[in-house]
C-alpha cells in the first residue's frame, strides 16, 4: 500500500502558480522531480569531489523550456543537504562575466545577495556565513585559553597569499572589531564589501581603511577567495550556479562576446586543472549558445577544443563525466509520472481527493502528442502548463466534464526567443576604431570592379 505525505496549503499554491506561470518552484520542488537520475547522480559527484577540496565545472545544455533552470534549482538544493553554501544568478544585459562598466561588479554583487546554506535556503546568508566564522572561532580560542583576534588572524592569513586576499581578510578582521565592540556600522561596512557593493576606492577606504574594492577585473578571484573562506566558516565549499547563459551568445560585439568566452575558459582551466579549492561552476544554456560556431562557446577555439564532446558517446552510448551535461528528454514514463504528481499536488496529498480519475493521463498524453509530437517530451513546460489549467478548471468547476474540455484544450511549440533575429554585429572598422589596437575581423578594406 503506498502512502502519501500531505501536502501544506502554502507550498502546495505557491507550487501550482509556478507551473502555471512557466516558472521554477522555489519551494515544493520535491513533489513533482521526475527522470533525469544520471544527470542527478553527475552533479551529486561532483559535489563530492567539492566538499572532498577539489574543483568541478558543469555546462547544463538543454532546449528552451527542457527544464534547465529547474535542475539547476535540484542541484542547489542537493548541495545545500552537503553542507555546500551556494550562490546563484541570471545573466542579463547589465550582469555579464567581463565587462568594463561595471555589469561584471553587478553579477558578483547578486551572486552574493543570492547565497545560501541549509539554514537560509532562500538567499541572504553572507552575514550568516560571515558570523559563523566568527563564532567558530570564539569558540576555537575559548577553548584554547587565548585571544580570539589571535585565532582569527591565524586562520585568515591562509587567505593574504591569495589575489586580492589581504584586504579581503582586513575586511574580515574589521567585521571582527565591530562584533567586540558591538559597533553595528562597522559590521554592515565589511558586509557591504563583501557584497561589492562599493563603487569607489575612496568609499571603501573611508569606511574600512582598505584600498581595493571587487570590481569588474577580480570577479572570479574573489569568487576563488570566497570558496576558501567558507571552508574556514566551517562548510565544505562553494557551488555557484549560473542560468540564461545564453546572454552572452546574443552579445552584438565579436570584442565583448570573446571577452566573456575568455572569462569562461580562465575559469574552465582553473578548475579542470586543479587551482581553484572547494569550489564549483555550473552553467545553464542552449545548444545555441553552446554549438553555434559564430557566436556561441565554439566560437572561441580554445572553448571548442576543451568542450568537444566524447566521440565513443555515440550509438546510445553515453558519457557524464565531461564537461558538458545535455538534459535528456523526459519519457513517456517520466512524463506519466510528472502528471501523477502534479494531480497529488492540487489534491493536497490526498488520493481520495483526486480532481480526475486515472484513465484521464493516458488520454491528456495523446492528445498532447496529437497537438504537439515528440517535441512535448523534450520541452515539456507547455504540457505542464495545460494540465494545470485543466485541473484548476475541474477545481472550480465539479460539475464539468473532462471529455468535453479535452478538445479545447490548445497546445503549440513553445518558440525559443534565443533563436529570433539577433541584433547585427558590429562593423570591424567601427570595433577597430572604438577600441584601438584591435584590428579588424577582415583584410580587405574596398573593392571595385
Amino acid at each position: 500500500m503506498t502512502t502519501t505525505t500531505p501536502i501544506r496549503p502554502r507550498e502546495r499554491d505557491a507550487l501550482i502558480q509556478s507551473l502555471r506561470a512557466g516558472v521554477v518552484p522555489r519551494v515544493g520542488q520535491r513533489h513533482v522531480q521526475v527522470g533525469r537520475a544520471p544527470e542527478v547522480e553527475a552533479l551529486v559527484t561532483d559535489i563530492g569531489r567539492i566538499a572532498d577540496g577539489g574543483s568541478a565545472v558543469r555546462f547544463v545544455i538543454g532546449d528552451f523550456g527542457a527544464g534547465k533552470t529547474f535542475f539547476l534549482h535540484l542541484v542547489r538544493s542537493v548541495a545545500l543537504e552537503k553542507r555546500l553554501v551556494t550562490v546563484h544568478a541570471d545573466l542579463n544585459p547589465d550582469r555579464r562575466m567581463h565587462s568594463t562598466g561595471g555589469q561584471t561588479r553587478s553579477l558578483y554583487a547578486e551572486l552574493m545577495r543570492n547565497m545560501a546554506t541549509r539554514a537560509k535556503p532562500d538567499g541572504g546568508a553572507l552575514s550568516a556565513v560571515v558570523e559563523r566564522f566568527v563564532s567558530t572561532a570564539l569558540a576555537e580560542a575559548q577553548q584554547a585559553g587565548v585571544d580570539a583576534g589571535q585565532i582569527i588572524r591565524m586562520r585568515l592569513a591562509h587567505l593574504v597569499e591569495m589575489t586580492g586576499g589581504y584586504d579581503f581578510a582586513e575586511v574580515i578582521g574589521s567585521y571582527w572589531r565591530g562584533h567586540d565592540i558591538g559597533d553595528e556600522q562597522l559590521k554592515a561596512a565589511a558586509v557591504r564589501w563583501l557584497r561589492a557593493e562599493y563603487s569607489t576606492k575612496t568609499e571603501a577606504r573611508s569606511a574600512l581603511g582598505v584600498r581595493t574594492i571587487i570590481d569588474d577585473s577580480t570577479f572570479h578571484d574573489h569568487l576563488k577567495l570566497m570558496s576558501r573562506f567558507v571552508r574556514l566558516a566551517g562548510y565544505d565549499g562553494l557551488l555557484v550556479c549560473l542560468d540564461e547563459m545564453v546572454n552572452l551568445y546574443k552579445l552584438a560585439s565579436t570584442q565583448a562576446r570573446n571577452a566573456n568566452y575568455e572569462q569562461i575558459l580562465r575559469i574552465l582551466n582553473d578548475t579542470l586543472q586543479g587551482t581553484a579549492a572547494h569550489l564549483g561552476f555550473v552553467f545553464g544554456g542552449t545548444p545555441e549558445f553552446l554549438a553555434d560556431t559564430r557566436r556561441g562557446l565554439y566560437s572561441y577555439a580554445a572553448l571548442q577544443s576543451r568542450l568537444a564532446e566524447n566521440a565513443f558517446a555515440a550509438g546510445g552510448l553515453v558519457d557524464y563525466s565531461g564537461p558538458v551535461l545535455r538534459l535528456a528528454a523526459l519519457t513517456p514514463e517520466d512524463l506519466y509520472v510528472l502528471l501523477t504528481k502534479i494531480r497529488l499536488v492540487y489534491a493536497f496529498g490526498d488520493p481520495s481527493r483526486y480532481l480526475v480519475e486515472d484513465g484521464v493521463l493516458p488520454a491528456f498524453m495523446h492528445h498532447c502528442a496529437a497537438r504537439v509530437g515528440e517535441a512535448y517530451f523534450r520541452t515539456p513546460r507547455t504540457t505542464i502548463k495545460a494540465f494545470c489549467d485543466l485541473l484548476a478548471v475541474l477545481e472550480q468547476n465539479p460539475g464539468a466534464d473532462w471529455r468535453q474540455m479535452l478538445p479545447s484544450v490548445e497546445l503549440a511549440h513553445e518558440s525559443n526567443p534565443d533563436l529570433a533575429p539577433l541584433e547585427e554585429e558590429e562593423p570591424a572598422s567601427l570595433a577597430s576604431a572604438t577600441q584601438p589596437g584591435i584590428p579588424g575581423d577582415d583584410d580587405l578594406t574596398s573593392f571595385r570592379l
